[in-house]
């Protein structure tokens, strides 16, 4: 079916969000907004990675539509997934300084482009391979079935599981027994192994948002999205009431929350950009043609700036940061962001020079 521009200026603009969230003067002085939740709770920020994996789950239903499951399929699908999984673990493997590589022993496993490949692995094989009732019961079960898991079901130390950011909360208590020290925290990771199973409710969300964009009739369209998004919206911030909204854990009421509100940014983008045909968000077009690899540069330049030292008390970051914005704005807050989306401006024009020559990184 024709591309929907709708989709790569969702998909440019969330990974735009993440870049400048990612990539503050100093995470000493950053706006709240700009900062995930402490814990259980939801901030802007919050949204930015399950919109991510949500746009996925959009473009497995545009891709794969129709298509019936081969062994060629499987073997692109599978290829794709452990190029993902390959390039998150080399940027928490990299480190440019002899001798370039963290140690094996303690090299962090999970993380964002692994998360995703998973996730996009999964998904795939589920998309092909049942109908959308079926996809329907599945994700019902996963959300279901995690909820009591980790409110109801005892730990295998006798402990009482709990939601909080202890040692008896299953997601956690998981990812110490199997991970070990291949962790973000002692005691926990984001982007750990129980918490990545919803994550494939919010592809599959993804997937059924992708599979209204297919209907003809735009005014039914925009009718059925704005009915499911509020929808499950209100849902999600019901059983938020006795399984909290929480990122880390991606609870259930998370799933629904968050793939709700990409939902209503798919609903107002797609109105503007696919219906009116305006052209507001052109420049996050550029970035979502080129998503992972603008994402990945960023990330590993940034991860670079970090650790390369100019000497004793300064890296290229802090030396860029100190000598610019921190330098004439009082405000430690605002010299930050101007920072940050100084950053962004760098990679947006990236994007543009990239979609101008036609040069495409796909993974």
């Amino acid at each position: 079916m024709n591309r929907i521009q709708s989709i790569d200026v969702f998909r440019g603009l969330t990974v735009a969000a993440m870049i400048l969230v990612n990539n503050p003067g100093d995470w000493a002085t950053v706006y709240q907004p700009l900062l995930h939740a402490e814990w259980h709770g939801l901030t802007p920020t919050d949204l930015i990675f399950p919109f991510f994996i949500f746009i996925v789950g959009v473009s497995i239903s545009l891709a794969y539509n129709n298509k019936k499951p081969s062994k060629e399929i499987y073997r692109k699908i599978l290829i794709r997934s452990l190029k993902l999984f390959g390039l998150g673990l080399f940027l928490n493997w990299f480190i440019p300084n002899y001798p370039f590589f963290e140690s094996y022993t303690t090299v962090r496993i999970p993380g964002v482009l692994q998360r995703i490949g998973i996730v996009f692995f999964i998904t795939s094989i589920l998309y092909l391979n049942f109908r959308k009732k079926t996809l329907v019961i599945i994700s019902i079960l996963i959300l279901v079935t995690y909820n009591v898991l980790l409110g109801v079901v005892p730990l295998p130390n006798g402990l009482i599981p709990s939601f909080d950011r202890v040692p008896n909360n299953w997601a956690n208590y998981i990812d110490v027994k199997f991970l070990g020290n291949h962790l973000w925290k002692p005691d926990y990771d984001p982007e750990g192994i129980l918490s990545t199973i919803p994550t494939i409710v919010s592809c599959l969300m993804g997937i059924f948002i992708g599979e209204v964009l297919k209907i003809h009739n735009k005014q039914k369209l925009l009718r059925l999205l704005c009915i499911y998004s509020l929808s499950f919206l209100a849902l999600g911030y019901i059983w938020n009431s006795f399984f909290p909204i929480n990122k880390s854990l991606w609870t259930s009421s998370f799933v629904l929350v968050t793939s709700s509100w990409a939902s209503l940014f798919v609903l107002v983008i797609y109105y503007l950009c696919d219906v009116k045909q305006k052209s507001y968000g052109i420049i996050f077009t550029y970035v979502g043609m080129n998503a992972i690899g603008i994402y990945f540069l960023s990330s590993f330049i940034s991860k670079a700036f970090y650790l390369v030292k100019i000497n004793e008390q300064e890296n290229i970051h802090s030396l860029l940061y100190n000598y610019s914005y921190n330098s004439f704005i009082d405000t430690g807050n605002l010299a930050s962001l101007c920072y940050a989306l100084t950053v962004l401006s760098f990679y947006l024009v990236l994007s543009y020079i990239l979609f101008k020559r036609k040069i495409f990184f796909k993974v």
